[in-house]
């Protein structure tokens, strides 16, 4: 079996504020700065790298309205990247049109092309319905074929990012299987192009299992060997989507509203971040901030959608509370996805 491509650089890993490792002196008393609260770090602009478009929401109505001012203030003058339902080309491209022309819109930063690994090598050109729209390719990873490395080869070989999508992480052998299909695909590249993998960040995860016994469970010291093992090849990053848990992101709600299960909401909250922080950290360990991209659709295997406020919520405190820096958060949920997209 080929080994995957090595990293060419060293990582860049985070780093913790000063005033985590400072204590205050009795000259400073209460002066002494103390790190922001996580409810209180934003990032100062978003692009949402994982929208998928349909026709049954022409002016992303929707979209807006699941947002809320949390977001939708950050993302009104930044891009989005956008994929299409291949099951409805012309509309999807009608659509884009559409949005395209409109001056209060946010720009696309990219159109994603879906492509099957099972099937040969596509013949058709790849086309965007606007020049100034770059492409980007997606797939859905099932098995390692000769078919799988030849269709995945072409692919990279168009020189723009490809997301891969892992419906079955979970299974055994799946991600050793990814690994060596990577490694054929790019043998003989001379240039690899941006790889995203999707659904992976959190991976599919039985909510059942208390987070105590998770923590020595083998499915999570699976998950970190394999993260330390794709963190290797320099052209991978992952992208952080709403988890596969059969269960919709717990709801968060407006500043100043209450409801009636508020407490029973906070707990819960509380609880997906601590599993999402579980997976989120070795990821920033081995990735670094400047290989993790945030999206607010969750993966087209997913039996619950995700209300697109809820998650970002949570997924900005998550990383929020794990010490990181401003410039990290602002990585994550921009300047990542611009680097990679926008190209």
């Amino acid at each position: 079996m080929s080994n995957p491509p090595r990293r060419k650089n060293p990582k860049s890993l985070p780093r913790l504020p000063l005033s985590a490792f400072a204590s205050p002196s009795a000259s400073t008393g209460d002066s002494f700065p103390l790190p922001p609260s996580p409810h209180s770090v934003h990032p100062t602009n978003v692009i949402d790298a994982n929208i998928i478009l349909n026709d049954e929401d022409i002016n992303l109505t929707r979209w807006f309205r699941e947002a809320g001012p949390g977001l939708s203030e950050r993302i009104k003058k930044r891009p989005m990247n956008c994929k299409y339902n291949k099951d409805r080309y012309s509309a999807t491209l009608n659509l884009v049109y559409r949005i395209a022309s409109r001056k209060n819109t946010p720009p696309i930063i990219s159109l994603m092309i879906p492509f099957e690994l099972a099937k040969p090598v596509p013949s058709n050109n790849l086309s965007s319905p606007d020049p100034l729209i770059p492409i980007s390719l997606s797939t859905i990873y099932y098995q390692n074929t000769p078919e799988a490395a030849e269709t995945l080869k072409w692919a990279l070989q168009q020189g723009r990012p490809v997301d891969i999508d892992l419906p079955n992480a979970s299974t055994d052998g799946v991600l050793e299987s990814l690994q060596d299909l990577l490694a054929k695909a790019t043998a003989d590249l001379i240039q690899v192009p941006t790889i995203v993998i999707t659904n992976y960040l959190p991976p599919p995860h039985d909510l059942a299992l208390p987070i105590e016994r998770l923590m020595n469970h083998s499915h999570y010291q699976t998950y970190q060997a394999h993260i330390a093992a794709l963190s290797l090849i320099p052209s991978l990053c992952i992208k952080y989507i709403p988890p596969a848990w059969n269960a919709p992101p717990p709801p968060t709600p407006f500043p100043g509203a209450m409801s009636s299960n508020d407490a029973e909401d906070k707990q819960q909250r509380n609880e997906w971040k601590r599993r999402i922080r579980m997976y989120l950290g070795p990821v920033l360990e081995a990735f670094g901030y400047e290989r993790i991209i945030f999206g607010s659709s969750p993966s087209p295997g997913s039996r619950h959608p995700s209300h697109v406020g809820d998650w970002y919520e949570i997924a900005r405190e998550a990383l929020a509370e794990l010490g990181v820096e401003q410039s990290y958060v602002d990585g994550v949920f921009h300047g990542n996805a611009k680097r990679v997209y926008g190209a």
